[in-house]
């Protein structure tokens, strides 16, 4: 029996018509249009695996509100697109697209200042993301992951969830601390991905750690494609969770599920 697999963690642009100006500090490597046909491509060349579908994350585009039509468009042509993340600024007042599964905020980006998470118009959004029963998608800059945990932590009903692990970049005991700290929230999730593949010591530390650490039933799979290939491939990482988690479709596909509240 195939391997169902949901994909907690894509994204897909068109650089004819959209403009991703944070794409001018990479190598190039991905600055490519992509298409979820591309992606679903990916999956197909794994053999043993059903594409059950995927969550769209927003991509920082420079015109926010014409990636939401962008993004209602594609889902409403390709039923492997589960659902959207889309942008808004956290606040009890913040913009919610009618489609949108929940919101991210990109913390990790260079115009979000310091400290951003703790501010009160911040903490009010995700308690009024909560009333809504919208998770908020979190990226943070390693740095502040302590802020993001004091943070979610008073809002604790709200479900977050979290991305790349952090943005893992070391296994120091600062980020060990702070992973634990998140892994006693009780409706925080957490994105495996977003780590580089190439030192496998690391590899095999980092999973074993955050498979000791984390509810087994908060990991989702995630790919962070086209992303991830500025540090890995699809393939490699794809091969490296698979081996690590065998055929689990609670990581590979029904925690995700749970955390976005997909109906299939």
């Amino acid at each position: 029996m195939a391997l169902k697999v949901i994909d907690s963690h894509f994204h897909v642009w068109n650089l004819d018509t959209q403009s991703l100006p944070w794409l001018e500090g990479t190598d190039g490597t991905i600055t490519h249009t992509y298409t979820t046909k591309d992606l679903e491509a990916e999956y197909a060349r794994q053999a043993g695996v059903e594409f059950v579908g995927g969550v769209y994350v927003e991509v920082d585009c420079a015109d926010h509100e014409a990636e939401d039509k962008i993004a209602y468009d594609i889902k409403s042509a390709d039923p492997k697109m589960l659902a959207c993340m889309l942008r808004s600024d956290v606040s009890p007042w913040m913009r919610v697209p009618a489609f949108a599964a929940g919101i991210r905020e990109p913390l990790h980006i260079d115009s979000e200042p310091k400290g951003r998470c703790l501010e009160p118009s911040f903490i009010e959004g995700l308690h009024t993301l909560a009333k809504k029963g919208l998770p908020f998608e979190s990226c943070n800059r390693v740095d502040e992951l302590e802020d993001a945990y004091e943070a979610f932590a008073q809002a604790p009903e709200e479900t977050v969830i979290l991305n790349h692990l952090g943005n893992v970049e070391a296994l120091t005991p600062e980020w060990k601390d702070v992973m634990k700290k998140f892994a006693s929230l009780p409706n925080l999730y957490m994105k495996v991905s977003g780590y580089p593949t190439a030192d496998k010591q690391f590899v095999s530390e980092l999973l074993k750690f955050v498979r000791a650490t984390f509810d087994p039933r908060k990991l989702l799979y995630a790919s962070n494609w086209p992303v991830v290939k500025l540090y890995s491939s699809f393939d490699e990482h794809f091969q490296i969770l698979r081996d690590e988690f065998g055929e689990d479709e609670n990581f590979f596909m029904n925690n995700a599920i749970d955390a976005y509240r997909l109906k299939l």
